[in-house]
């Protein structure tokens, strides 16, 4: 939801952070060109992070990465506005008109000057009516070249025009890429130009490519493609964008989306089955995983099975679970609401699965590419009747490695499902982080008989959490209905009243053995005038705004929820107690703001202010501090709406 012209302006002082944009049609080449330039960028010694923004197609409508790089810190944020805006095709200009900061740059192909923007019929309707009363207020008559005008005189954007059409002449002259073939280095001619502005290496760059593309024709026309592009940028414009020298130490770091964060993480936590059926945004994690399924010896090091739908795939998950075997189910909103009656199955037959949830916006199909955090409350309820559970959410891609093993030693030492909650913002952001402290990596697979046990009971009455043993090693029953200890069906009252102690009886040792520490993390000011509450992505935007907000004066913390099952409820009490309930800010992407929900249910304590979003776009940096500053000035509840 795009605004013209945008409220707030920056000029170039943050030497430290350069912020970007990249525009083109689906399937265009977005996702590589963000890959070659995050890798470039992150080889040169910056951190990045890279989000990618698109459609639920596959081809042809607008998307774009929306990337910010620093020197400084290894962000986790994104902010508007941005230094450059690099386009693929007239859309990006039209869809991006006010993202742009005064002065920036924008890289355009100067051969659709006369493109409309009423004549691209893959534009929403929305946008199309804003741009019209956009570009009557400013007297434009809708082309690329008067918006390209306007940006250069009104807003001293600096454009720069290149003729894509000569750019992939002058290729094809120089390689023997073929004309129908031609188009794909469209991609190639933004990385070139970014590169050229920003003053990233060839190296970096040669590095990206050969990691990117293997087959060595394919390589040497993506570089001879950059070296033209590089090199006309470069003696025209010069590198005005080049970032100061790096106080990061970046020599072990990782470059990763989150789906492929997960997706290491489970391999080293042990993983040997997985289950899924391709859904948005949660499959690329399964794709990873296929791509290593034989990670060392001649046989494979786990099974990942695509399956018909996800009733399948959750009780495939089941099945490997209770033949011993670390099993995981990937999914997203539609996918898991198939899933919940398997769920309430492994519940009652305390099977230790875990459930990697990608939240994305609903309901029904609702946003399938876009992003939200509106399952939380969903996750925590899910199926009738009662049964525990643990239920974690991770906040950035360190969170999300050691997060996603956790899940698997708390299925295991306490014999229950465990859902981990990855929204999409993180699963389809590229960042750098540092390498993971395998050394720290603990495996715990909790109570397990692996010889035959005379009369063994999988359910005795005697523990909470009843040593297990996997199928094959002893006689024993599973079934759907409510069961004795042996796992034969029970509906006798007083061996109903004994099973469900023993089952919920988890959630106490759950409460004892699940550090309240390890719960929650908290950013900023002791005794701060206001506390920020949220979960998942929030983490990245909430710090950097509470580290601005305190760079200004204003005495701001941030607390991350961590684990909503067991609740951190300790440390949320203490701190409602010590500040006081009403200096307490929910922010979250939903529209109830649901952790706080929880917190009323887990402690009592009502947070009356809240910050949400809900356009499926993450928060930005700016809008965050832009809404602390009106919950300061007395607003109970603000709704962000900036995104594309």
């Amino acid at each position: 939801m795009t605004r013209w012209p945008l409220r707030s302006r920056r000029e170039w002082t943050e030497l430290r952070e350069l912020r970007y944009i990249i525009g083109g049609p689906q399937g265009g080449g977005l996702e590589t060109t963000s890959e070659i330039l995050s890798w470039a960028f992150a080889r040169s010694g910056y951190g990045v992070i890279s989000d990618r923004e698109y459609f639920s197609n596959i081809k042809g409508r607008h998307s774009y990465i929306h990337a910010t790089v620093s020197g400084a810190e290894v962000p986790y944020h994104l902010s508007y506005p941005v230094d450059v805006i690099a386009a693929m095709d007239a859309e990006s200009v039209f869809s991006h008109i006010g993202d742009i900061r005064d002065g920036g740059y924008l890289i355009y192909n100067s051969d659709e000057g006369q493109s409309r923007f009423n004549a691209i019929p893959s534009m929403e309707r929305e946008l199309r009516d804003r741009l019209a009363a956009f570009m009557k207020a400013e007297s434009l008559d809708g082309t690329l070249a008067s918006v390209v005008k306007y940006l250069s005189d009104a807003r001293r954007v600096n454009a720069i025009g290149l003729s894509y059409r000569d750019l992939l002449d002058q290729l094809q002259k120089k390689e023997s890429v073929e004309a129908a073939q031609a188009s794909r280095y469209i991609s190639t001619i933004l990385s070139g130009a970014m590169a050229a502005l920003s003053g990233v290496s060839r190296e970096s760059i040669e590095f990206s490519m050969r990691r990117r593309f293997r087959q060595d024709e394919i390589y040497r026309a993506n570089m001879t493609m950059f070296d033209i592009v590089s090199s006309l940028v470069e003696s025209k414009h010069g590198s005005p964008l080049k970032l100061e020298g790096s106080t990061l130490s970046l020599r072990k770091m990782l470059v990763a989306s989150g789906n492929d964060t997960v997706a290491m993480a489970k391999a080293v936590a042990g993983l040997r089955f997985q289950s899924y059926y391709p859904i948005t945004p949660a499959a690329d994690e399964s794709f990873t995983l296929e791509e290593y399924e034989r990670l060392a010896g001649d046989g494979p090091t786990m099974l990942v099975y695509q399956l018909e739908d996800e009733l399948a795939v959750i009780n495939a998950a089941i099945g490997a679970a209770l033949a011993g075997v670390r099993s995981a189910a990937a999914t997203s909103g539609p996918g898991f609401d198939l899933m919940v009656e398997g769920l309430g199955w492994a519940g009652m037959n305390e099977v230790p699965v875990v459930v990697t949830y990608y939240q994305r916006g609903g309901p029904s199909t609702g946003q399938p590419t876009r992003g939200a955090q509106s399952d939380l409350l969903s996750s925590v309820f899910a199926s009738h009747g009662e049964y525990p559970r643990v239920v974690l959410a991770s906040g950035d891609h360190v969170e999300a490695f050691y997060d996603t093993i956790d899940a698997f030693n708390y299925a295991e030492q306490f014999q229950v499902p465990v859902i981990h909650l990855v929204d999409k913002f993180l699963a389809n952001t590229i960042a750098t982080f540092p390498i993971p402290d395998l050394s720290s990596v603990k495996i715990n697979r909790g109570a397990v008989i692996k010889e035959k046990v005379p009369g063994y009971k999988r359910f005795d009455f005697t523990y909470p959490v009843s040593p297990r043993a996997p199928l094959g090693t002893n006689v024993m029953w599973y079934t759907g209905d409510e069961h004795d200890e042996y796992g034969h069906i029970s509906e006798d009252s007083e061996n109903r009243v004994k099973i469900m102690e023993k089952r919920m009886g988890k959630l106490e040792v759950m409460e004892k053995e699940i550090p309240e520490e390890r719960r929650y993390s908290y950013f900023g000011d002791e005794r701060p005038d206001l506390i920020l509450v949220g979960w998942g992505f929030v983490k990245g935007v909430a710090t950097k705004a509470v580290s601005e907000l305190r760079a200004s004066g204003k005495k701001v913390g941030y607390l991350h929820i961590r684990t909503f099952v067991p609740f951190p409820s300790r440390t949320i009490g203490s701190v409602a107690k010590d500040v006081g309930a009403d200096r307490l800010v929910a922010v979250e992407h939903n529209y109830e703001a649901q952790a706080a929900v929880l917190t009323a249910a887990n402690t009592g304590i009502t947070i009356g202010k809240k910050i949400v979003k809900f356009t499926g776009r993450p928060m930005y940096a700016n809008e965050l501090e832009e809404a602390v500053m009106r919950v300061m000035k007395g607003e109970n509840r603000v709704v962000l709406e900036y995104g594309a």
